[in-house]
């Protein structure tokens, strides 16, 4: 069983979906709570080829059934899927904290190589951390190592800090089968779900993000707002006992 399809079935409760919004830069879901994932770019679409089969008919449809998009090929639907799992999480928030990735990261790396899956704006400070740091990403930017360097440098990595978007595109179970044993592991981002299970599969630390006032959410998303412009959230961490 899949990382994700083991995710979907423990969930226990279903819900409808209230209400879909896939921005430029953002997806959220309301269903249960209000679920966040980060919309992927359209690199490739054609103009008239429909992105998210049934747009426009989500709404009222069982949220349990509307997760299983998480499954598809195509990312734009597979970022709804992921918005509807994270819209019906129950966070245990007294397992959680207040604490931003890159300060459990910086803590962390000390000394030590990390593998960064996933090009985030705090590069800059773990670099001034971490022995050696390598950025994998799937669209490189300069000084990046491209994702197919992943089977080389994640075994070598002390710390390996991975994005959520790797639920999206299909590729954490991989990913984290590449980790090290003692390696510690952290997911990352607002897509990443907020759950115990992962702790099962090697992750070490969750840093999520939590939906506190969903119509303000919702209302950032649909206007283009990117993720640090999202009102109504916190950002937690959960770290495995």
């Amino acid at each position: 069983m899949s990382i994700i399809d083991d995710l979907i079935s423990s969930i226990i409760n279903d819900a409808s979906i209230q209400d879909v919004r896939q921005g430029p830069f953002q997806t959220a879901v309301l269903s249960r709570y209000c679920g966040l994932a980060s919309t992927p770019s359209n690199q490739g679409y054609e103009h008239g080829t429909a992105m998210v089969t049934g747009a426009g008919h989500l709404i009222g449809r069982s949220a349990l059934d509307v997760a299983q998009l998480t499954k598809s090929e195509n990312n734009f639907e597979a970022t709804i899927g992921m918005a509807t799992v994270n819209s019906l999480i129950d966070i245990d928030e007294t397992k959680c904290t207040e604490l931003n990735a890159v300060d459990l990261l910086i803590d962390k790396t000390e000394g030590r190589n990390m593998a960064l899956v996933g090009h985030f704006p705090f590069i800059p400070r773990l670099k001034q951390s971490a022995k050696e740091l390598w950025v994998i990403e799937q669209r490189p930017r300069p000084g990046d190592h491209d994702a197919s360097e992943a089977n080389e440098l994640i075994p070598r990595a002390d710390v390996v800090g991975i994005t959520g978007q790797t639920f999206v595109n299909g590729t954490i179970d991989a990913l984290l089968k590449l980790c090290r044993h003692d390696a510690y592991v952290v997911l990352i981002g607002g897509t990443s779900p907020i759950s115990e299970l992962l702790f099962d599969y090697g992750v070490d630390a969750i840093c999520g993000t939590m939906v506190t006032d969903a119509n303000k959410a919702m209302l950032t998303v649909s206007q283009g707002g990117i993720f640090r412009q999202i009102d109504g959230k916190k950002l937690l961490t959960m770290i495995k006992e």
